[in-house]
């Protein structure tokens, strides 16, 4: 599926039907997450250069990218090379990055292992590493030859990076369907967490976003809209890293406390009737995603003030009218 000739999304229940899709490339580089070897044989990427990292907040920094540009070099990449990224958000960050830069720009493609990947990080175009405790300082938009999205591959994904991910499935739907977050609430409050159960919500979230960016893919205007929840959420991330926090919240994690904070900013503001805030409350402590701030909220404004997305002093902050509908205002 193509959004505008340039958002590419497959979605497939094979994870062996990858290597179909990479048959026309010429010169194919593998960039994957450490954890994910013994994946790589289900894959069908036997003969494939292939070059791992270690995907953590941590890793994700200018460093990274340059030992993925220095290998990339070494095996003898050209112009006409393809990177393969296989694994969660901070993965194909990385490798997007790295191929955006290496040579002055060559293609990727991503493989997204983790919900996150496959609902949001994967799909978009947005590539970068972060500067000291700054997520995403330094980094491009440019997007991928196409992400190829199988839920197959979260069958082995721990508990605790499906509700990271879980956050961000529940927030594309805030944005523009209260039909499929009410189903989403229900399924993710169940005990089933069969990766198959998924597959159809998981092609929705794809989809809107991939809809979202092919109207505006440098956030100008209408992409703002997937921030929403973000702006609390890396202040969060920000405090617990520099307070070197011993078991922090994961990005979603955070993400979700920011949905509430901007549930609750909304009904001040007067966007949202009473009971918003309330009503996500509820339906994410169901899901079993955190709802309170773990930090002091004055210690936030300092990493809410440099926030990337802040023009002129002001951050475009995503405020929730109700569940399927959001606006965007100065905060």
């Amino acid at each position: 599926m193509c959004f505008k000739k340039k958002i590419k999304l497959y979605f497939s229940d094979s994870p062996g039907a990858l290597k179909r899709r990479l048959r026309s490339y010429k010169q194919v580089f593998v960039v994957y997450d450490e954890n994910l070897a013994p994946w790589l044989p289900k894959l069908n990427l036997e003969g494939k250069r292939a070059f791992s990292i270690v995907a953590t907040e941590e890793n994700k920094n200018i460093k990274t990218a340059y030992e993925v540009c220095k290998w990339l070099l070494e095996q003898g990449a050209d112009r006409d090379a393809v990177v393969v990224a296989v694994g969660g958000g901070v993965t194909t960050d990385i490798a997007g990055f790295a191929a955006g830069i290496y040579k002055r720009g060559i293609r990727y493609a991503n493989v997204p292992t983790s919900l996150v990947g496959q609902v949001d990080a994967g799909i978009g175009g947005k590539t970068g590493v972060n500067v000291s405790s700054f997520k995403n300082m330094i980094g491009l938009i440019k997007q991928p030859e196409f992400t190829w999205i199988c839920p197959a591959l979260l069958e082995t994904l721990p508990e605790k990076d499906f509700l990271s991910g879980s956050a961000e499935l529940l927030k594309t739907f805030i944005l523009e369907d209260r039909t499929a977050y009410e189903e989403a609430v229900d399924l993710l409050s169940a005990s089933n967490r069969k990766p198959d159960a998924y597959g159809k919500l998981i092609e929705e979230a794809a989809r809107i976003k991939a809809r979202v960016v092919g109207k505006d893919e440098k956030e100008n205007g209408l992409r703002r809209v997937l921030n929403l929840g973000h702006t609390y959420g890396h202040a969060i991330e920000w405090y617990q890293h520099v307070h070197g926090e011993e078991a922090p919240l994961t990005h979603g994690e955070a993400v979700a406390v920011g949905i509430i904070k901007a549930a609750g900013l909304s009904e001040k503001r007067g966007y949202a009737a009473a009971g918003l805030e309330a009503k996500l409350r509820d339906d994410f402590h169901r899901c079993g995603l955190p709802v309170d701030c773990p930090c002091p909220e004055e210690a936030l404004e300092e990493a809410v003030s440099k926030d990337k997305k802040a023009e002129g002093g002001k951050i475009n902050f995503v405020f929730i009218e109700k569940i399927g509908k959001v606006r965007i205002a100065k905060l």
